[in-house]
C-alpha cells in the first residue's frame, strides 16, 4: 500500500527570473515583454553580435545520481527571421569549503535551433549531449551553470530572448 518513486530521469525547471547576466560580456538584465494577447514573459536578451552569457545555481537533490546532465533551452524572438540560436550550458560543482574562484567545465549544447518566422513564437531545442560538471559533483553540493548563446555558431538576426532551461538529471 505504499508508493515507490521508481528512479530515472527527472527534469527542473529554470525560469530566466532565476538567472543573472555575467558581470563580463553578460546578456540583457530580465525584461518584461507584454503580448497583444496571452502572458507577459519575462526573458533574458543575448544580442546577436557577441557571444553573452547568463548564470543561475541549484543544490540538487538526494535522488541525482552525481552524473552528467543535459538541458532544453525554451526560448523566443521578435523577429520574423527564420535563423537559427545555439545555446550551450557548463557547470561547476563546489562542495564545503570549496574555492568558488574555480572554472567551468566543458560547454555542451543541442544543434541550433530555427525560429519559425513568426515573431513571439516559442522555440524548444532538442535535448543537448552530456554535460560534465568541473569539480567533482556529489550530493550537498552547489552546481554552478553557465549559459551561453553562441553567436559564432548561429544565425539568428535578432535578440534570442530565454525564457528558460529545462535541465534533466
Amino acid at each position: 500500500g505504499s508508493a515507490i518513486k521508481v528512479a530515472g530521469k527527472e527534469s527542473i525547471w529554470v525560469p530566466a527570473v532565476a538567472m543573472y547576466p555575467n558581470s563580463t560580456n553578460g546578456c540583457a538584465g530580465i525584461a518584461q515583454v507584454e503580448l497583444s494577447n496571452g502572458p507577459e514573459i519575462r526573458t533574458l536578451d543575448f544580442d546577436k553580435d557577441s557571444d553573452e552569457f547568463a548564470q543561475f545555481a541549484i543544490a540538487f537533490p538526494k535522488s541525482w545520481n552525481e552524473g552528467t546532465v543535459t538541458f532544453q533551452a525554451f526560448f523566443t524572438a521578435n523577429t520574423t527571421n527564420t535563423g537559427t540560436t545555439l545555446w550551450v550550458v557548463n557547470a561547476v560543482a563546489l562542495a564545503d569549503n570549496g574555492d568558488l574562484n574555480t572554472a567551468f567545465g566543458t560547454a555542451v549544447g543541442p544543434a541550433a535551433k530555427a525560429m519559425s518566422g513568426t515573431a513571439n513564437d516559442l522555440a524548444v531545442t532538442a535535448e543537448s549531449g552530456a554535460i560534465t560538471i568541473a569539480g567533482s559533483p556529489s550530493t550537498d553540493e552547489l552546481v554552478f551553470f553557465q549559459v551561453m548563446r553562441d553567436v559564432s555558431a548561429d544565425n539568428q538576426s535578432g535578440d534570442a530572448r530565454l525564457l528558460g532551461i529545462k535541465l534533466f538529471f
